[in-house]
């Protein structure tokens, strides 16, 4: 049962990230989408809206990945609330290095995610099992 929490974990990343993330929402991240098209005085009014879009985006993907285990699992929600913050708050950071500061490539991007996900799994599932 916990490997395949785990890879359900997996599988909700990747529906979350690359299936239900829309084009538009992938573009609205990223702050030089928001320079390009909105300009003069009108940007000043929309320059931190990409953070808005990173946000929702990294709490869609928090609640993806938490959702075998919130189904599967008799995990205290205390700890799913904090595992959906803690999450959230790391994947908005990555996305953002990605996104915005380029930092990072799709490769290191998408390996990061997939090591959330496996301190995730540990610290709600397998932790559990031993």
């Amino acid at each position: 049962m916990e490997t395949t929490i785990l890879l359900l974990m997996i599988l909700c990343h990747v529906i979350d990230d690359f299936v239900l993330q829309p084009i538009c929402l992938s573009n609205l991240k990223q702050k030089e989408w928001w320079i390009r098209h909105i300009n003069g005085k009108k940007y000043l009014l929309y320059k931190n809206d990409y953070k808005m879009a990173l946000l929702i985006h990294s709490m869609s993907w928090s609640i993806m990945i938490l959702l075998p285990i919130m189904l599967l699992t008799q995990t205290p929600q205390i700890l799913l609330v904090i595992a959906f913050m803690v999450n959230t708050f790391i994947h908005y950071q990555i996305d953002d290095m990605k996104a915005n500061k380029e930092q990072i490539n799709l490769i290191i991007d998408q390996g990061a995610h997939l090591l959330q996900i496996i301190f995730t799994w540990i610290a709600l599932v397998a932790m559990f099992i031993i």
